[in-house]
């Protein structure tokens, strides 16, 4: 099992992004996925999540109406669109899964997922 983030880079206030997470070693219909950010001095949150059943989504109240996460039809990459950008975004964004993980409802903390990316470095700053 692998991922592997990409397109994180730095970008003005109000700017957009679009992350994205490719997997390997199995697909999206098998493993659910969850983005994490950390910031600098900042614990590791959850930011987005997509179910593997059916490509379901949940966000945090933070990006909530400003982020949007989807999947490729061959089920190989997810993506992170991230719009409306705030400096309080900058950080480094990882996707997750874990065999156990298939729903964005189970109830899994962050060491409970047993693959990541290597992440990507995001910065929102004028």
């Amino acid at each position: 099992v692998q991922l592997v983030e990409s397109g994180g880079a730095v970008v003005q206030p109000g700017g957009s992004l679009r992350l994205s997470c490719e997997v390997s070693g199995f697909t999206l219909n098998q493993f659910g996925i969850r983005w994490f950010r950390q910031a600098p001095g900042k614990e590791r949150e959850g930011v987005s999540c997509i179910s593997a059943t059916d490509g379901s989504a949940t966000y945090e109240d933070s990006v909530k109406g400003r982020f949007t996460v989807s999947r490729n039809n061959a089920l190989t990459t997810v993506y992170l669109q991230m719009t409306e950008l705030k400096p309080e975004d900058t950080a480094v964004y990882y996707c997750a899964t874990d065999p156990a993980f298939y729903k964005c409802e189970q109830l899994y903390f962050f060491t409970n997922f047993a693959y990541w990316g290597q992440g990507t470095p995001v910065t929102v700053s004028s």
